[in-house]
């Protein structure tokens, strides 16, 4: 039988949010996966926001070799990605969703612009709330009435019971959950693979992306007042102490978290919501490949393209250096019997997203382009380990030269000292500025990341040898 990718990102989805993981977010099927597949326990992505960490994803490259350093920044042609190599092949790469690719000038006749070169799209929805036509068009058939400014369909919520806003629950989206975004892409790759095999889709869901406005019953699931506070400094004066770039992000207006304890947790509530949410629909696809016999013949792959601070160290959204940004989930499921007795597996190797690309080539037997800096995935699957020789560390890239951030004016620095890079073994993290301090915790005895080390004399032995490190990989090929 002929093979099947199913390469699943979901957006913004932090790492330790699984159940299986201990997390009380509730991940059933997520969690059913983890059991029949591989989980990778550590898994970075390479860069943040969107745009820079999916072409790392698709490309198996750094940022500081594909050049793509914010949204909107374009990918240069020169390199080739997994959907190019798969087409090569002979295979068809489908798109449902969005890959947030900004193509040069030569390729967008070639090319829809947003879609990664060499993926054909058959429903595109995503980051643009704005236009969500084809869910728009969709509803419509349903009978759901569909609001002049089609952003509603994010953000208007129910009226709300007195009772729930005395106990502060969040909102329930008007759009119900059968007919809400994650429901109808589900649908649509559910009709797409019907009656068909060697397929290969790439189903890329906006969720728990933002807007936090969940359907019901997900708005009700994680009660505003049971949630966590978050790891963060008493005062967000204490917390901006620790380093100029931390106190920079905090004075963004769009970067810092409300000191509304309130809306914060309303918040969380929806994220959470949202998440669950994505996993109760994948669970309706994982059942329907089971029920159809083609889960016997598919390579699933879940991950995300970056984190979310969703309050802590008093941020919101993806930035800078902190592990809320850049851990996220990733679970790998073979499906060959050869995999059959390392199902289950917990895997707590550093993997990064530069791996995902190599992973998905060696399923399809696709030759591995020589520019990936990943490794595949897959021997973990069989062998129950990823070797000897696998990296040690994570890495990551986050460039704040764009000209929104104001970060020239802001620190008296050039365009090339507007960015940082990250070094994250298992008991340390080292961040390089070009322009500014460096950053360095003992993650052995400050899991929180509070207290910045790079300036103490009795680390500075510590702080050496992970800059060292960061140089290596700087110019290095492979794990």
């Amino acid at each position: 039988m002929p093979r099947n990718v199913l390469f699943i990102t979901a957006d913004q989805w932090r790492g330790e949010c699984l159940s299986c993981l201990g997390h009380f977010v509730e991940t059933p099927y997520l969690d059913a996966l983890a059991a029949e597949g591989v989980l990778f326990a550590n898994h970075f992505a390479n860069a943040a926001p969107c745009g820079p960490s999916r072409a790392s994803i698709h490309t198996s490259l750094y940022q500081h070799e594909h050049g793509v350093t914010f949204n909107h920044v374009p990918l240069s042609a020169r390199y080739t990605n997994w959907a190019l190599q798969t087409r090569w092949a002979g295979l068809d790469p489908v798109l449902f969703g969005y890959t947030d690719t900004t193509l040069e000038k030569g390729q967008q006749d070639s090319y829809p612009e947003g879609v990664l070169p060499g993926l054909a799209p058959i429903v595109q929805l995503g980051k643009n709330i704005w236009e969500p036509v084809e869910w728009a068009d969709w509803l419509a058939t349903k009978g759901h009435p569909v609001p002049d400014s089609l952003a509603d369909l994010y953000m208007k919520t129910k009226p709300q019971p007195v009772a729930d806003e005395r106990n502060q629950l969040a909102p329930a989206l008007e759009v119900p959950a059968e007919l809400h975004d994650t429901y109808f892409m589900v649908e649509e790759v559910l009709d797409y693979i019907r009656d068909r095999s060697g397929w290969c889709v790439h189903l890329s869901l906006l969720r728990p992306h933002p807007p936090w406005t969940a359907p019901e019953p997900y708005n009700r699931l994680y009660p505003p007042g049971d949630l966590p506070s978050p790891n963060r400094a008493a005062d967000p004066g204490d917390e901006a102490k620790q380093h100029p770039f931390l106190a920079y992000a905090m004075n963004r207006k769009h970067q810092r978290m409300s000191r509304d304890d309130a809306s914060r947790r309303r918040w969380q509530s929806g994220y959470y919501g949202l998440m669950t949410e994505v996993d109760h629909n994948l669970g309706r696809l994982f059942a329907a490949l089971k029920a159809s016999g083609a889960w016997d013949d598919t390579l699933v792959v879940f991950t995300s393209d970056h984190g979310e601070q969703l309050g802590d160290h008093w941020l919101i959204g993806k930035l800078g250096y902190f592990d809320e940004s850049f851990h996220v989930p990733m679970i790998v499921f073979n499906p060959a019997p050869d995999a059959d007795s390392h199902r289950g597996r917990r895997i707590d190797a550093f993997t990064e997203g530069v791996d995902i690309t190599p992973t998905l080539l060696d399923w399809l037997g696709v030759d591995i382009p020589e520019q990936c800096r990943g490794e595949s995935l897959l021997p973990a699957t069989t062998n129950g380990d990823l070797g000897n020789r696998w990296r040690t560390e994570a890495h990551w890239e986050f460039d704040f030269s764009a000209s929104h951030f104001h970060a020239e004016a802001t620190f008296g620095l050039n365009p090339a000292e507007c960015r940082l890079a990250v070094v994250r073994g298992e008991s340390s993290k080292y961040v390089y500025f070009p322009g500014l301090p460096d950053v360095f915790f003992d993650l052995a005895d400050d899991p929180r990341e509070s207290v910045n080390l790079a300036s103490d004399p009795r680390y500075r032995t510590r702080v050496e040898e992970d800059s060292r490190k960061l140089q290596a990989w700087s110019t290095r090929r492979g794990p």
